[in-house]
């Protein structure tokens, strides 16, 4: 919370809760009981009963009198941003010709804070526990798409991303060290490329290249993502990478052109 907004009386609390109350839904949470949103809240029960049948009332919120869960309806309050954005609308064909020509699921995805979101997805088969939609987050360091966004940023952004982000062993292989991710960041940002094998999710391998704007900021990033057992030949990770890298590369070219010729 903005302290600067709290103290002037400008701050709506019931707001504030009630999107709480919206976001304790996730891929782990995606039907609670009252018990539960109280839980993931912090908020009484009494409290979280109020915002879900206000929840319920409007649309956003359905339920069979226990459990409760989200509907569509939610995704209209992130469609006014993302439908006045230009790159959802452009990247989406592309990632779909590209989800042909390479046979995998692809993404575009851009950096929200310490995490990136994606605005657009081309789904072939599942690979990960977690299935990923328009509007999921993941965190940036332990992600190829993340790790673009960051080579991306000025020098002095990306120091401050490395003091405040925690860097958490997803599995064994994610990199916690933050002089070590700052290594790799500046690799990524020399290759024009990231590679991450199995640092997210284990047997998730990932390759993405950045979508720069008119003026030649990073802006984007595109991806695709397989099993690590997947591949060409015996399935190296370099014979991954060699698989999908120039159609990666060319993807994002047209998005770039597109970008310019649309300033």
């Amino acid at each position: 919370m903005n302290g600067t907004t709290a103290a002037s009386g400008q701050y709506v609390q019931s707001l504030a809760r009630g999107l709480d109350v919206i976001r304790a839904f996730d891929a782990d949470h995606v039907r609670m009981t009252l018990s539960e949103v109280s839980q993931q809240t912090g908020l009484s029960r009494a409290t979280a009963r109020r915002f879900l049948l206000t929840l319920v009332e409007l649309g956003y919120v359905r339920t069979d009198g226990r459990y409760f869960e989200l509907t569509a309806l939610v995704l209209a309050l992130g469609y006014s941003y993302l439908s006045g954005q230009t790159l959802p609308q452009l990247a989406q064909p592309v990632l779909e010709d590209l989800s042909r020509e390479i046979s995998e699921s692809t993404s575009a995805s851009i950096l929200d804070g310490t995490e990136i979101v994606y605005i657009a997805r081309i789904h072939t088969r599942r690979l990960m526990r977690v299935g990923i939609a328009v509007g999921t987050r993941f965190p940036a360091y332990a992600t190829s798409m993340g790790r673009v966004l960051l080579a991306g940023l000025p020098d002095a952004r990306l120091e401050d991303y490395l003091a405040e982000v925690e860097l958490l062993p997803l599995t064994e292989r994610t990199i916690t060290d933050r002089n070590l991710l700052r290594e790799e960041v500046l690799r990524v940002r020399a290759a024009g490329a990231a590679v991450v094998d199995q640092e997210l999710e284990a047997g998730l391998r990932s390759v993405a290249v950045p979508v720069r704007g008119p003026g030649g900021d990073v802006v984007a990033a595109l991806n695709t993502s397989m099993q690590a057992s997947l591949g060409t030949g015996s399935g190296t990770l370099e014979e991954a990478v060699a698989q999908v890298l120039p159609q990666l590369q060319a993807a994002s070219a047209k998005i770039t052109a597109a970008l310019a010729a649309r300033a």
